[in-house]
């Protein structure tokens, strides 16, 4: 069960998430909140990182009923009671749970899928590892091109930190990968180039 946050938590996050959504449109790259504060990813996803959510997207699409989307964009997964906003960069969902003003709800997705930014490698690997399950975000998969590698991490379960994924499957990219319920391949995803 989640502890109510003190009042002057709610206001810090209220004052960062208005802060982040002045900043979208004037500043280039990318900003999310996490426990720590706002995180500025000054690269936007560019080239590969963005062949990768390409691949990705339509690869889950080919398998996924219609009900269900990989959907990159807007709007951010906000949870305000942990003080929590990402942009992951695919969100599988269902068309329905899309239907909604303002951010989505976190425990409303099935998974959220995220591409290893080169400028800030720990922000997917280490951050979201974290943040991912406190939001309730049920299945969270890393695919990192700057070694061909990635992870699907499930089954959130309690611990004295707070939630966190106690399932953590490791592939090479050109083996097979499941997500959620769907396998999809990672043959030929791009690589960073040196």
């Amino acid at each position: 069960m989640n502890e109510p946050i003190p009042r002057e938590s709610t206001h810090a996050y209220r004052a960062m998430r208005d802060f982040v959504q002045a900043m979208d449109d004037t500043l280039p790259g990318r900003f999310e909140i996490t426990k720590e504060g706002i995180v500025h990813d000054l690269r936007a996803p560019a080239g590969r990182h963005a062949l990768t959510t390409l691949h990705l997207r339509k690869r889950l699409e080919s398998v996924m009923p219609e009900e269900n989307v990989a959907h990159a964009g807007v709007p951010d997964v906000e949870d305000e009671a942990e003080g929590i906003m990402r942009r992951p960069d695919l969100m599988v969902i269902t068309w329905a749970d899309m239907d909604v003003p303002g951010s989505f709800e976190p425990r409303t997705l099935i998974a959220a899928v995220e591409v290893v930014s080169r400028s800030n490698p720990d922000n997917d690997w280490v951050t979201k590892v974290r943040d991912y399950p406190l939001s309730g975000i049920p299945v969270y998969a890393v695919f990192d091109p700057r070694t061909g590698t990635g992870a699907v991490l499930s089954d959130i379960h309690p611990t004295p930190d707070g939630p966190r994924y106690a399932t953590r499957k490791d592939f090479v990219y050109g083996e097979d990968v499941t997500i959620a319920e769907w396998t999809i391949s990672t043959e030929g995803l791009p690589l960073y180039g040196s």
